[in-house]
């Protein structure tokens, strides 16, 4: 830990500094999950605009149970991404930890979390998804604003080939997206049902209007590439005139896209939206044993340049072990790796 020690302070010193600075960039990230958390925890360190546009694909547990009950929204990614905008400060912590509480009993209650079912009620009470998000994060002291991808709740298929052992070569219809992300065989595609969801208006906006647009990282197929699904999303991406950063993962995921390369992701993303151009593409610095085919397929496919970054937390060994599930990003590490694109690609904007 010593060691590092003195870098790390260099990266607070690096991320304080930038948003000392009066105005600061119109950041939109997009995702879910874990992959979202960790790009909101390290965004929200440099930038006072920051909006999250979350999928709504979750069917399992507590919010597949609402879902399925209620009809609503999961909200479990939604409640996910509120609790990496809270602040360090005492209250911030208090209301991230009360959020993502969990009951445990033998009963009806067990495995929900209480930010779920905060968000639930609001929306039953307020009739409005955005505006009951937009209370929570009031509540919550958030440093940015928090937004559904769709109004409607989506249902996440892929395509898979080899998905039944003994027939390796055909092809499945999986169903679900927790089924879908540990789904064994190979992922060909995804896609939505509906085919044609709306997306949610302020979202659409919020992109179009940013200054940068992160998309990941995450699971690929089933928190990542479903934003590319939602059609009026995926055009306000292609024609924005934000920069945008495609932020890849640590290491593959156990199931969907286990024994992926770096540049696997790349090329999968690129099939499900061919007009889609990305400014740079980050990855850790640990987790790309082929630079050189890196940086050939992002510009490529996107016509981007790569960043490479040390941006996993210390002791992650798991980063650069295929289909190593404990790696996580440093939040600190991936706000400076984020700050420096910021400034190295950005045009001059009225926050510099």
């Amino acid at each position: 830990m010593t060691s590092r020690t003195p870098r790390m302070r260099r990266v607070r010193r690096l991320v304080r500094g930038s948003t000392q600075k009066g105005a600061t960039p119109k950041v939109v990230a997009l995702g879910g999950g874990m992959g979202l958390s960790a790009s909101l925890a390290a965004l929200r360190r440099i930038t006072r605009d920051l909006t999250a546009v979350v999928t709504v694909a979750d069917d399992g547990g507590s919010s597949g149970r609402l879902r399925d009950e209620l009809g609503v929204l999961p909200p479990g990614d939604l409640r996910k991404a509120l609790a990496a905008l809270c602040g360090d400060d005492d209250w911030g912590q208090t209301w991230a930890r009360v959020i993502q509480h969990r009951f445990i009993s033998g009963g009806e209650l067990h495995d929900h979390a209480v930010g779920n079912l905060l968000i639930v009620a609001l929306w039953e009470q307020l009739g409005d998804h955005v505006q009951a998000l937009d209370l929570v994060g009031k509540l919550l002291g958030a440093h940015g604003r928090v937004l559904p991808m769709s109004a409607v709740p989506l249902e996440l298929q892929a395509l898979v080939r080899g998905h039944v052992p003994d027939r390796p070569d055909d092809i499945s219809t999986v169903r679900g997206q927790a089924t879908v992300a540990l789904t064994r065989g190979e992922v060909q595609s995804v896609h939505v049902v509906p085919e044609d969801p709306p997306a949610v208006p302020e979202a659409v906006e919020a992109v179009r209007d940013a200054d940068w647009v992160v998309l990941g990282p995450g699971s690929w197929f089933s928190s990542v590439i479903p934003h590319l699904l939602v059609p009026q999303l995926r055009e306000a991406l292609e024609e924005t005139k934000a920069r945008k950063v495609l932020s890849l993962n640590l290491a593959p995921q156990p199931g969907e896209t286990e024994g992926f390369s770096p540049q696997r992701h790349l090329e999968v993303l690129a099939r499900h939206a061919p007009k889609l151009a990305f400014d740079v593409v980050l990855a850790d610095q640990d987790a790309v044993p082929d630079r050189e085919r890196l940086t050939g397929a992002a510009k490529e496919l996107f016509g981007s340049e790569v960043e490479l970054a040390a941006v996993a937390a210390q002791g992650d060994a798991s980063r650069a072990t295929p289909g190593g599930g404990s790696a996580r990003h440093d939040p600190e590490l991936l706000a400076a790796a984020y700050d420096r694109i910021f400034r190295m690609h950005g045009r001059i904007g009225p926050w510099r």
